[in-house]
């Protein structure tokens, strides 16, 4: 029988409530200890002790901590934690800096210690089918990824935009699902709900295979859309996120008569199939893996090394909108060539 785990948490507000609940109940892991200044005015502990200081937590003798504070604050956080040891698992983005972002790798790194970042659409079921059906082969050369995200304005938010809160889930599953990295990215935002931040923004890129990918993202669409497409040889899967439901536009292997029909199509139009997966909650999916990882077993995670590539591309987006120029991204850095 392994023996418990025993892990903490920092940060009570929207997200942390959930990962507060998911280790409560998480087999083999044991919650001693959260961490926020603001203490729990909803009862949302699960019974652990709620801690003013990080450093209190750690005095705890924990495993590993779940870092659900602030995206400013994930450096701070993160760095102590690695400074005594503990693995850490940091909601996304990993940092608000690319260079944050580094240190945060650097010091997680250099100690040897396990540490991933809440990406956690890469646990959603319909990605995950559908990733491994790309693995498989069963869509051919993949020509396109294509994400919506849209959805009211989360008034959780206070500290970033929409491009480092939101668009990082897409550039996240983007780069998991197909296996590749951007190579380049341009795009536009706009500014609409009268904060200091982007609410809006539209991006195409190109991964290193060539593959092209559109963005759509915003906090101003009264419809709330989670949508994921990968158009390839033999079709076309489609993920809802929200339901978890992954389909499937196959190209038909019988040929279109209606000679006007054919030529305006390019391709035929086949089957549909709508597969039954099973549906776990992705954030109990996550805490398995990362549970799993730190226990030594391999796990598919997602790296701080993920992470940072995420924010280094979400850099670029702001710098493209920023600058009107497409930005190449290359060997972990940034570089600018004419519009």
């Amino acid at each position: 029988m392994t023996a418990g785990l025993r892990a903490g948490l920092v940060g009570l507000g929207s997200m942390g409530r959930h990962h507060a609940r998911v280790l409560a109940g998480l087999e083999g892991v044991e919650l001693v200890g959260v961490v926020d200044p603001m203490g729990d005015k909803n009862g949302w502990a699960q019974g652990a002790p709620v801690l003013s200081t990080v450093d209190e937590l750690i005095a705890l003798g924990v495993d590993y901590a779940v870092v659900a504070c602030p995206t400013a604050l994930h450096e701070e956080v993160g760095l102590r934690l690695a400074e005594a040891g503990v693995c850490a698992l940091i909601e996304k983005p990993l940092a608000d800096t690319v260079e944050g972002a580094r240190r945060l790798v650097e010091a997680f790194e250099s100690r040897g210690l396990v540490a991933g970042v809440g990406h956690i659409e890469r646990c959603n079921p319909a990605l995950r089918s559908m990733r491994a059906r790309l693995e498989a082969g069963e869509l051919g050369e993949v020509f396109q990824v294509v994400t919506r995200r849209q959805g009211p304005f989360p008034h959780r938010i206070a500290d970033v935009g929409v491009v480092k809160d939101l668009a990082t889930h897409d550039i996240d599953l983007t780069g998991w699902v197909t296996g590749q990295t951007y190579a380049s990215i341009a795009a536009h935002t706009v500014s609409k709900s009268g904060r200091p931040h982007e609410d809006m923004v539209s991006a195409v890129g190109r991964l290193s295979d060539g593959t092209m990918v559109n963005h759509l993202v915003n906090w101003l669409s009264p419809l709330k859309e989670r949508f994921t497409s990968v158009t390839g040889e033999r079709g076309t899967f489609i993920a809802d996120t929200l339901t978890a439901d992954l389909t499937f536009h196959s190209n038909a292997a019988v040929a279109t008569e209606w000679e006007a029909l054919q030529a305006f199509r390019g391709v035929s139009e086949g089957d549909m199939i709508r597969y039954a997966i099973p549906k776990r909650e992705p954030l109990l999916v996550e805490h398995e893996l990362f549970r799993d990882a730190v226990r030594g077993t391999v796990q598919d995670i997602c790296t701080l090394r993920d992470g940072l590539r995420t924010v280094e591309v979400a850099a670029a987006v702001l710098e493209s909108a920023r600058s009107g120029r497409t930005i190449t991204i290359s060997a972990g850095e940034l570089a600018t060539h004419g519009s």
